[in-house]
């Protein structure tokens, strides 16, 4: 399996307020918008993906959500069993990270 882990500070190991979050997998960790991006381009969607929402930069983890789904919706290489955590402290951050991605797996499980 592969997990990726967006982040521009934090490690796993740092994620202490995450319910079941386990910090000991082999997360591949980005920094960035354009790392995450990258990543996705080189190695295919990971089976799950950990978010931060601030990057500071004007790209968010809410930013590269939406390219996820877009990008899944262009090529269909979204793992049947992908998963999702957002560890953003940010509340509407993860409020709009997570009403993104429940949107977009809820549309493409009636799509099928």
């Amino acid at each position: 399996m592969k997990y990726l882990f967006l982040d521009d500070e934090r490690i796993p190991a740092d994620v202490t307020w995450v319910p079941g979050f386990d910090p000991t997998l082999p997360w591949h960790i980005v920094r960035s918008y354009d790392e995450a991006v990258s990543y996705v381009e080189q190695n295919g969607i990971p089976d799950v993906v950990s978010f931060d929402h601030d990057l500071g930069s004007d790209y968010t983890g809410l930013s590269f959500a939406f390219w996820l789904a877009s990008h899944d919706l262009d090529h269909h290489i979204m793992p049947d069993d992908f998963s999702y955590m957002v560890h953003s402290m940010n509340p509407v951050g993860k409020a709009n990270i997570i009403g993104t991605l429940e949107s977009y797996l809820n549309f493409r499980k009636n799509a099928k």
